[in-house]
């Protein structure tokens, strides 16, 4: 069965996102679906150092409380690679020279339409940019972890960031490093 929209009217916007109610018919019959819209792609950056490191920040989340997550935010626009190599910088002070692509992935996609796309970044070099930055987004502390301590941390629960969870996902299918 193919879901049908039978009618579609936004509830609240702001500029990062729509939230939209939908009459609609589906699997169980009429009802009613809400949507999230993000109006701009976010990234996700896997920094990983000479090392086998990836850089993680903790920071506190409104909705959640302390979370550990890869370096990541919203492109507000701008290509996704510019704004991973934005979010980079000013979330951790360091800048990449070598950016792959992992992959594009969809946050909570039963409820909401948010692009996410995942990049690696290596070759990397430390700024003095970003202290503003980082307090101004609540970051407490930026960390580098060996990648299959980073996987451990997955494991045991330390690390709870779907998004993050994923990305690390992309980079270790991508580089081949399971624990």
């Amino acid at each position: 069965m193919t879901w049908v929209t039978h009618e579609s009217s936004t509830v609240y916007a702001n500029r990062w996102i729509e939230v939209r109610e939908d009459q609609v018919t589906g699997p169980a019959g009429d009802g009613i679906y809400g949507v999230v819209t993000m109006r701009h792609p976010a990234v996700f950056v896997i920094a990983l150092d000479d090392e086998d490191r990836i850089c993680l920040v903790t920071l506190e989340r409104y909705t959640t409380g302390v979370s550990i997550e890869v370096p990541a935010g919203g492109s507000d626009g701008e290509d996704p690679l510019a704004a991973a190599k934005r979010e980079l910088l000013e979330e951790t002070g360091y800048i990449a020279s070598d950016w792959t692509p992992l992959g594009t992935m969809n946050a909570l996609n039963g409820i909401a339409d948010a692009p996410e796309h995942v990049y690696l970044a290596r070759s990397l070099t430390s700024s003095d940019d970003s202290t503003r930055t980082q307090a101004e987004e609540g970051i407490d502390a930026v960390t580098w972890v060996p990648f299959a301590e980073a996987l451990g941390m997955i494991a045991d629960g330390r690390i709870t960031d779907g998004e993050t969870v994923a990305a690390i996902a992309y980079a270790g299918i991508h580089l081949r490093r399971f624990r």
